[in-house]
């Protein structure tokens, strides 16, 4: 049996993928060989482009050919250029379609979650400990650690564990405009997050990031559920330590007043990351994980792409989508918007793939990011949000937000995402808290080289398992991590320092 080689994704692609290393004089198409070696995961010209002409896969351009290119050579870095504009037919709400429902046969889905008294759903039962500005994350750390050491936690087996949250803002910055109001988003995001029953936020007391301002703007009332104090008020570190210890030991017995019980599948808001892509990215994991999603937005509840700079290019896949011209033109806007704020800062959009996506076979952003959109299945796009804007509508929605993993993955965690699938080809080492982390390995090479790290292989959709299958193998997966099973991450002990909140303005 003659065993495939390549694989082409569309009829009009002048170049198909590689499936696996091609030695010279491997047999591409009818009538094509390589011509040199070509590796596994990599694009090879199956006919002639000549200089100037768009390089199609998924039947869109990726690049245009910076020179001749022959049949059966290698396609990428050194003859593909991104070309000075190219055209995109953004047709807003062109395919959008009536709000998404459960096709014939399929039930309605259940997880075991934590219901809160504001009325949305955790996935776990965590305390969360955050600090307001980074002078007082060391305190933060202390306070999580003593919990840890004292060995209090094994009388409460229903509470996940104390999650410490330093970073490295709060102080040195304005204190209004963008970077101010991102900084409040994400710190309201994550001390009112489901999957804490309860948060105690410790400040220095003099920084930017004023406590009694945060409380006041979300109209904060100090309770079971939430604390605060500040080193300063409270008489230096080690009163700090000892008082958030003691206001810890205090929240103890009303977290482990929460029970799982069963929840429809709407009450989850699904993460959608993808990291360390590679040219399997856009053909394995991400169709798969857009079919997950899709499933669990016909069961009424939400899936959340982002990643702005990882879009570029593909955009017009959002915006026909859109519900609305008005939703469509908000993912324009944002793409605006980042071309403007790269070139300020001396980059451009195409600075992104990085080198591991690179050796991974993507050349060109608009090669990565037609295989990122993918992530969002083929749902109606419902609303487009701000970087750690509360979400407040069902189905499929945008976020903005860098490309940065941990950046992207904090905003949407501060949003309301209650869980998270993180697709990766080339092995990012990634997890967060307090939301778990799936992870799904596009080829089959890194699941078995990482496996400590890797919760589902989809590189046995090359060897034909189908795109169907494993979206469907996906949100069984995200009922089970949802309901409580661990994840490889979780299992690591990842999520300490995986809260990364977006920075944008001058630091002062």
């Amino acid at each position: 049996m003659t065993v495939k080689k390549t694989l082409r994704l569309n009829p009009q692609d002048n170049v198909v993928v590689a499936i696996a290393d091609l030695p010279a004089g491997t047999a591409v198409e009818s009538g094509v060989v390589a011509l040199a070696r070509v590796p596994r995961s990599h694009k090879v010209a199956s006919r002639a482009i000549f200089r100037g002409e768009p390089i199609l896969k998924f039947g869109q351009t990726i690049g245009f050919a910076a020179e001749d290119i022959r049949p059966g050579e290698w396609v990428h870095e050194k003859n593909v250029t991104m070309g000075d504009d190219f055209q995109r037919d953004y047709a807003f709400a062109a395919e959008a379609g009536p709000v998404e429902e459960l096709r014939q046969g399929e039930v309605p889905a259940f997880f075991k979650g934590f219901r809160r008294a504001d009325g949305r759903t955790g996935t776990r039962n965590y305390i969360g400990i955050l600090s307001s500005v980074n002078c007082s994350a060391t305190v933060v750390d202390y306070i999580a650690d003593e919990i840890t050491r004292s060995g209090i936690l094994s009388d409460y087996p229903g509470i996940d564990g104390i999650v410490p949250l330093p970073h490295s803002q709060g102080c040195g910055m304005a204190g209004r405009g963008e970077a101010f109001d991102v900084l409040s988003r994400t710190q309201w995001g994550y001390a009112s997050h489901p999957n804490f029953a309860a948060t105690l936020l410790v400040g220095l007391g003099c920084e930017v990031f004023q406590i009694p301002r945060m409380k006041d703007t979300y109209k904060i009332a100090e309770g079971d559920h939430f604390q605060s104090l500040t080193i300063q008020e409270i008489g230096g570190t080690r009163k700090a330590v000892e008082a958030g210890v003691a206001r810890i030991r205090g929240m103890l017995p009303f977290a482990a007043r929460s029970i799982r019980e069963p929840l429809p599948a709407r009450e989850l808001t699904l993460a959608l990351q993808c990291g360390g892509s590679d040219g399997y990215s856009g053909l394995t994991a991400n169709p798969a994980l857009g079919i997950a999603a899709d499933m669990l937005v016909r069961q009424g509840g939400t899936a959340i792409l982002s990643e702005t700079p990882e879009i570029y290019g593909a955009e017009h896949l959002l915006t026909r989508r859109a519900e609305s011209a008005e939703v469509g033109q908000k993912i324009v806007d944002l793409i605006h918007w980042w071309e403007e704020y790269t070139q300020r800062n001396g980059g451009e959009m195409n600075n992104n793939p990085s080198p591991g996506n690179k050796a991974g076979g993507l050349t060109t952003i608009l090669e990565k990011s037609l295989g990122a959109v993918a992530k969002g299945g083929n749902s109606t796009l419902r609303g487009v949000y701000r970087y750690a804007e509360r979400i407040d509508r069902k189905g499929f929605v945008y976020m903005d937000t860098p490309g940065y993993d941990p950046v992207a993955a904090t905003g949407q965690v501060a949003g309301g995402a209650n869980i998270l699938c993180f697709t990766t080809g080339r092995g990012s080492a990634y997890g967060g808290k307090p939301v778990p982390t799936i992870k799904l390995a596009t080829n089959s090479e890194l699941y078995a080289r990482m496996t400590d790290d890797m919760d589902l292989n989809c590189g046995d959709i090359i060897e034909g398992v189908s795109l169907e299958d494993k979206g469907r193998e996906i949100f069984e997966a995200v009922l089970a991590v949802a309901s409580g099973e661990r994840t490889k991450s979780e299992l690591l002990g990842y999520g300490r320092n995986e809260f990364v909140p977006w920075q944008i303005g001058a630091v002062m």
